[in-house]
């Protein structure tokens, strides 16, 4: 049965921001879809980005789905830049385009990008299992899995615990080793690369292979790599800290009041150590899209090793994702992305392999951590990548 269109890029999408869900079959050969005409925007004359789709895709705000947007499309065919909403609910100010936000699971690709460097160096064998590196930290229970398990998905390791309520902890500090070792004691949900299913584990245990092999933080280790070289001085991990330095728009969370009703609860300043590699990263659209346009050009790992971004698993049923980017056919373009969602802020990058055309988003959310696409940012992704 053929799935409408707008339900796969909603599903695609999601999919990063829930966290937890088994990768959907839609972005395989056999089961894209390219979106239907009768939901297209009206095409402009040149083959750029379409302005009047992208206006209104981000006009209205703030509504009930989201406080602000920040959007940037870019590439040779052509560039756009826009901004909506309101930087904060009491004062009701314009939104600050260069305002930094929550970057969630868009960090996992600056992770895959330095195991990819370390690979390219020699540092790191991606055939080599986990076991090889970090003897002790996984039971008996699992066979060898290899690097690039934790890469692309495949790895069988289950989540690990967290607060039950995370909104009450939120200025509370969680250890990501504590979440691995909750995740190590379920054992394993299946052999290393028979099944992909989306999940922050593999990028925690990456993050911690990155520190073993190099004998320094992750967080350096980024910022000397990535961070640094190109110029991306919004960009750090904040570690314990629930603030977010610098410029940025406040960001809320809907929450369910005691006599079933609803409010806007502002979830700006929280907690993100446990999500370490896997999303604790903090940014703004001018150095996702500055990472986004070196990525995809080899200016940050090289290209043999870039490659295993854009390989799906060859041996894993509807496998989505590659080395930490998810494949999407978008009409005749085949696009590369990756979402990420923290309370309040919701997030992609995304480029055709050849950077033909990339997408930054920042969406302030109301409903960041919901199971459905926030409508706001499907729009956007719609209107840019259509």
């Amino acid at each position: 049965m053929k799935v409408p269109a707008r339900a796969a890029l909603a599903a695609a999408l999601v999919l990063g921001l829930t966290g937890a869900a088994a990768a959907p079959a839609l972005a395989d050969a056999h089961a894209a879809h390219t979106l239907a005409a009768h939901d297209r925007p009206a095409p402009e004359p040149s083959t750029g980005p379409n302005a009047k789709a992208l206006r209104e895709a981000i006009k209205g705000l703030p509504n009930a789905d989201a406080t602000a947007a920040l959007v940037r499309v870019g590439g040779p065919e052509g560039t756009w830049r826009g901004s909506s909403g309101v930087h904060d609910l009491v004062t009701h100010r314009k939104a600050d385009p260069n305002g930094r936000f929550r970057a969630g699971s868009t960090t996992k690709i600056v992770t895959a990008a330095v195991a990819l460097q370390l690979a390219a160096e020699g540092t790191l064998d991606l055939d080599e299992p986990v076991q090889h590196y970090m003897p002790g930290l996984l039971t008996g229970k699992f066979k060898p899995i290899p690097v690039r398990s934790l890469l692309n998905y495949t790895s069988g390791l289950k989540s690990g615990d967290g607060f039950d309520d995370e909104y009450a902890h939120r200025f509370e500090t969680l250890d990501y080793e504590a979440v691995v070792a909750s995740a190590v004691a379920k054992g394993p949900e299946h052999d290393p690369g028979v099944e992909q299913h989306y999940r922050n584990i593999g990028y925690t245990v990456l993050g911690m292979l990155i520190e073993k092999v190099t004998g320094d933080t992750y967080a350096h280790q980024a910022s000397e790599r990535i961070f640094e070289p190109l110029r991306m001085r919004d960009t750090y991990f904040p570690g314990a800290d629930p603030r977010i330095r610098g410029p940025h728009n406040r960001g809320y969370q809907t929450r369910e009041r005691a006599d079933g009703g609803t409010r806007l609860v502002d979830v700006t300043e929280w907690n993100q150590y446990d999500r370490f590699a896997a999303g604790d990263m903090i940014s703004s659209t001018a150095d996702l899209e500055r990472f986004t346009r070196a990525l995809f050009g080899g200016e940050v790992v090289p290209r043999p090793q870039l490659k295993e971004m854009f390989t799906l698993p060859a041996k894993v049923k509807d496998a989505t994702f590659g080395a930490g980017l998810q494949r999407y056919q978008a009409g005749d373009r085949v696009v590369w992305l990756k979402t990420g969602s923290r309370y309040g802020y919701t997030n992609m990058i995304a480029a055709t392999e050849n950077g033909s055309r990339t997408l930054v988003y920042s969406v302030n959310a109301t409903d960041a951590k919901g199971k459905d696409m926030n409508a706001v940012a499907e729009r956007i992704a719609r209107a840019a990548l259509s």
